[in-house]
C-alpha cells in the first residue's frame, strides 16, 4: 500500500502527503482468512482497521453489518477515552486489512481537519442507517 492507494479511499482523501506517509509508516497490512475475529466486544479499543479488499462482519446486539473495501472499523471506539469495542468484527470470506494502532490514529485526528471532518461524516452516516434499518 502506498499514499495514492490510501488517498484513494475516500476517508482519507484530504489528507495530506505527510499524513498519509506518516500513517503508513506506522501501520501493517495484515490478511485474514474466513472468520479471523479482528475485534472483540468489550475489549480495549487498540486501533482501526481499514479494509483493503473483501469485507468484514460487525456483530452488534443480533444483528450483523457488512463492511468492505475502503471502509473503516473500530475507529469509533478509539474517539472515547478508555474506550472498549462495542461489537465483534470478523473476516466474512479472506480480507486484507490496515491495523493503525490507536496513538496514530488519534493523532491523525488532530492534525488533519479534513480527516477529522470525513471521520464525522462517516460515524454520522453509519448512525443514521443503523437506525433506518430497525
Amino acid at each position: 500500500m502506498n499514499a495514492d492507494q490510501l488517498r484513494a479511499i475516500p476517508l482519507f482523501s484530504e489528507v495530506s502527503q505527510a499524513g498519509l506517509e506518516r500513517l503508513l509508516r506506522c501501520s501493517a497490512e495484515m490478511d485474514c482468512g474466513d472468520g479471523q475475529v479482528l475485534v472483540l466486544r468489550d475489549d480495549p479499543a487498540s486501533g482501526a482497521f481499514v479494509v483493503l479488499d473483501g469485507q468484514v462482519a460487525v456483530e452488534l446486539r443480533g444483528r450483523t453489518f457488512s463492511i468492505g473495501a475502503g471502509e473503516t472499523v473500530g475507529e469509533l471506539a478509539l474517539l472515547v477515552p478508555d474506550g472498549s469495542r462495542t461489537a465483534r468484527v470478523r473476516a466474512a470470506g479472506d480480507a486484507r486489512c490496515l491495523s493503525i494502532p490507536r496513538e496514530d490514529f488519534l493523532a491523525l485526528v488532530e492534525s488533519e481537519p479534513s480527516f477529522a471532518l470525513a471521520l464525522l461524516r462517516e460515524l454520522a452516516r453509519r448512525l443514521v442507517e443503523v437506525h433506518a434499518s430497525r
